[in-house]
């Protein structure tokens, strides 16, 4: 049997119909940059958000830049983050000229520790920047706290968290900012590159609508530095048929991450400590991905290739050692929960069409090699 990690296909295939066209009457207009599907679109998501307002841009990366770039945030200040992420979630923070400043991770959510955030701030922290990291928000409630009493602003990394809620709160909702990333791969993805910020102040929202447009305002007048952070019409087109069936999706999702903690279990890898199943400490985790801690993780690899089982390492090198940031004066040790779970993580197959059969297939595979 043939599990990819992804299927797209297959997501692809029941919406056509109501695809292609939204897609063609973008082609027919050629209005391809803030055509009046980007408007409807920030409309849709800051509704589903929860949120007053969202600005859509180019991607989830520059929805993290662009979200630094309108605080000012710049050379000689510190962002407090996480460094076990994707790359974008840092490389924004240095890419505006700002130092990101690592704190370890919960081992049990994979997401920033926040007993361990005060300690890091100094007199040039100007921001925290939490990851809602596989798709479960961090522990907002004391991020914020800690933001509140220093006076600190919180950008949410909720790339792989739309929709994830606590409390009766979702995702980019909670912070200054929530920056969103529509990347084809993303549980609500786009045909290419696409992001989008949420904020609930008028002021903030419509300064980044500015700053998208390279600071222009009006045409061919500029009072800020901005960038070229437009979210294409296509885009917009695309995210907003998909919008409609991300909570069936979601669903799916949940379903398939609770069947897999029955197969583990009925299958004596739980109680064996073979495989640690993802904790859900939150109202609604979403899995963008459903990860698990294995021994001897590479040659299980090497096993679910073989047997054609879809997986991936979700992130091999934490942020503080990779050689752009050795800068940072970092080494191995300094984050031991971070590398601990770089060396030990594992993405399964989780996306909403994926079978009971297929389900099963993967849980068997990785039960044949552990014995």
């Amino acid at each position: 049997m043939n599990v990819p990690l992804l299927d797209l296909k297959a997501q692809y295939a029941p919406i056509r119909d109501e695809i292609e066209p939204v897609i063609r009457d973008v082609i027919e207009s050629q209005y391809f940059i803030n055509g009046p599907q980007v408007a409807a679109c920030e409309r849709d998501v800051a509704a589903y958000c929860g949120v007053a307002h969202a600005v859509g841009v180019s991607s989830g990366t520059d929805a993290l830049l662009i979200a630094l770039m309108n605080e000012g945030i710049g050379p000689g200040d510190e962002v407090v983050t996480t460094p076990y992420t994707f790359f974008a979630t840092a490389g924004s923070i240095a890419r505006v000229g700002a130092r990101p400043v690592f704190v370890d991770i919960d081992p049990v959510t994979f997401n920033i520790d926040p007993s361990r955030i005060e300690a890091a701030v100094t007199p040039r922290t100007k921001a925290i920047m939490p990851v809602h990291l596989y798709g479960q928000l961090a522990d907002m409630d004391r991020v914020c706290a800690i933001a509140a009493r220093r006076g600190l602003v919180v950008i949410e990394d909720a790339a792989q968290a739309i929709g994830s809620a606590h409390g009766g709160r979702r995702a980019g909702a909670i912070g200054a900012y929530g920056c969103f990333s529509f990347f084809p791969s993303k549980n609500l993805g786009c045909f290419g590159d696409g992001g989008m910020v949420t904020t609930n102040d008028p002021a903030r929202a419509g300064k980044l609508a500015v700053m998208r447009m390279h600071g222009m305002s009006p045409k061919y007048i500029h009072k800020l530095i901005g960038g070229n952070f437009r979210f294409d019409t296509l885009q917009a087109a695309v995210v907003q048929v998909k919008l409609r069936h991300l909570d069936a999706w979601t669903e799916g999702r949940r379903r398939n991450a609770a069947r897999y903690g029955r197969l583990f279990r009925e299958a004596g890898l739980l109680d064996r400590g073979l495989v640690r199943t993802p904790a859900i400490t939150t109202d609604r985790h979403i899995f963008n991905q459903y990860v698990v801690r294995v021994p001897r993780r590479d040659a299980l690899i090497e096993h679910l290739k073989k047997a054609q089982v879809g997986c991936e390492v979700y992130y091999p090198v934490p942020l503080h050692l990779q050689e752009c940031f050795a800068c940072l004066g970092h080494k191995a040790g300094d984050f031991p929960e971070s590398e601990r779970a770089a060396a030990e993580t594992l993405a399964l197959p989780v996306y909403p069409e994926l079978t009971d059969d297929q389900a099963a297939y993967v849980v068997d595979t990785i039960r044949g090699f552990y014995g």
